[in-house]
C-alpha cells in the first residue's frame, strides 16, 4: 500500500517515538535495568553466553514480555477505536461505550469466580475465550436493542444510550461477582477492573500476538469499504459495499481484539478514543492509513502510560487504567475545544 503524502512523515515520527518508549519501558520500573544489562540478557539468551544475572533475568522474564505486550495492547485498543468510529461515522465512539469492555470484564470475572464450579477449562485459552464471550454478548445486545427494526439502521444517540444501560448491567454483574468472590478472587477482579499490565508474560504475548496479527490484517482489508461508508450507507451500497456484512465482520474483529486484550489487562479507557481522534484531526480520516498510524500511536501512548504507572509510586505500581483516564480526559476535552470536528 503506497503511503499517502499526509501520512508520509507521520510513520517515521511514530516509529522513532516507539523506539524511544520501548527503551524507556525496558529500562525503568521498580528496578532500573541498564542498556548493557539488556544487551547482555539478549545475547546470553539468543547466543548462549552463560548464566543470567538477577537484573538480566528480571528483564527477560518480566520486563521484556511486559513491554511487548504493552505495544500489542495499545495498538489493539487504538485500532478498535478506529474501526468503531469509522463504522458508526462518529468520532466519539469507542469500545467502552458500546459494552465491549464491560462485557469482557464480566466474562473474565465470571471465569475467576465460577470457572472451577462450571468446569470451564480450555487450557491457556480459557480466560481469553471467557472475556471474548462476554464482550460479544454485551456488544451484540447493544446493537440489537439500538437497531431500528424497519430499516436495520442504528441511530448513534440510541446506540450510546443503550450502551450506557448495557454497561451498567454488566458492571453490576461484575460487582456482584466481586461481592460473592473469596478475598484473592475479589482482589484480582478489583485490580483487573482498574487495568494493569503486571500479569503480562510470554504466554500472554504469544496469544495476543497471534490473534491481533490476524485481526489487524483483516481490519486493513476493510479500510477501503469503511472509507466509502463515511459517505452514508446508501452511497456505500451503491458503490458495491455489503453494509450489513461489513458491520458484522468489523464488529467481530473489534470484539475479538478488545476482548483478548481486556482479558489480560483489565479495563483500559481512552486509548481507543483519543488516539484515532487526534490523528484524524491532524492528518485526515482516510482509514487505509489511519489504522496503521493509530496502531503505532496507540502502542506509544500505552507504553508511556505504563512507564508512568511504574514510576509515579515506585516501588509500588499505579493501575494503568487510572493513568490513561487522568491523561485522556483533559487531552480529549482539549481536542474537542481546539477544533470542532465532524465526520
Amino acid at each position: 500500500m503506497p503511503v499517502s503524502k499526509q501520512y508520509g512523515g507521520v510513520y517515521p515520527l511514530l516509529i522513532a517515538l516507539l523506539v524511544v518508549t520501548v527503551l524507556l519501558s525496558a529500562c525503568y520500573g521498580a528496578v532500573n535495568i541498564s542498556t548493557g544489562e539488556i544487551v547482555g540478557a539478549l545475547s546470553k539468551t539468543c547466543l548462549g553466553g552463560g548464566q543470567l544475572s538477577l537484573h538480566e533475568r528480571i528483564f527477560m522474564e518480566i520486563r521484556l514480555p511486559r513491554t511487548l505486550f504493552c505495544l500489542l495492547a495499545g495498538a489493539a485498543l487504538a485500532v478498535g477505536g478506529v474501526l468503531l468510529q469509522a463504522l458508526f461515522r462518529n468520532p466519539i465512539v469507542e469500545p467502552g461505550l458500546i459494552g465491549t469492555s464491560s462485557g469482557a470484564a464480566f466474562g473474565a470475572a465470571l471465569y475467576f469466580v465460577l470457572g472451577s464450579t462450571l468446569h470451564f477449562n480450555a487450557g491457556e485459552w480459557t480466560l481469553p475465550l471467557a472475556a471474548c464471550a462476554g464482550a460479544m454478548l454485551a456488544t451484540f445486545l447493544v446493537l440489537g436493542f439500538s437497531e431500528k427494526k424497519q430499516a436495520g439502521k442504528t441511530a448513534i444517540v440510541t446506540l450510546l444510550l443503550t450502551g450506557i444501560a448495557i454497561n451498567a448491567l454488566f458492571l453490576s454483574g461484575t460487582g456482584f461477582l466481586s461481592y460473592i468472590a473469596r478475598d484473592p478472587q475479589a482482589r484480582s477482579i478489583t485490580f483487573w477492573n482498574l487495568g494493569t499490565l503486571s500479569g503480562a508474560n510470554w504466554h500472554a504475548v504469544a496469544i495476543t500476538g497471534v490473534i491481533l496479527g490476524v485481526c489487524f490484517f483483516r481490519a486493513l482489508s476493510y479500510t477501503s469499504q469503511l472509507n466509502l461508508l463515511i459517505l452514508g450507507e446508501e452511497e456505500a451500497m451503491l458503490a458495491g459495499v455489503s453494509v450489513q456484512r461489513l458491520k458484522r465482520e468489523v464488529l467481530i474483529i473489534n470484539v475479538i481484539m478488545i476482548a483478548v486484550v481486556t482479558a489480560f489487562t483489565g479495563v483500559i479507557s481512552f486509548v481507543g478514543l483519543v488516539v484515532p481522534h487526534f490523528l484524524r484531526i491532524w492528518k485526515g480520516a482516510d482509514n487505509r492509513y489511519l489504522v496503521i498510524g493509530s496502531a503505532l500511536a496507540g502502542a506509544v501512548l500505552l507504553s508511556l502510560a505504563d512507564v508512568a504507572a511504574r514510576l509515579l509510586l515506585r516501588p509500588a505500581e499505579l493501575p494503568i487504567g487510572i493513568v490513561t483516564s487522568v491523561a485522556g480526559v483533559p487531552v480529549f476535552i482539549f481536542l474537542l475545544r481546539k477544533k470542532n470536528y465532524y465526520f
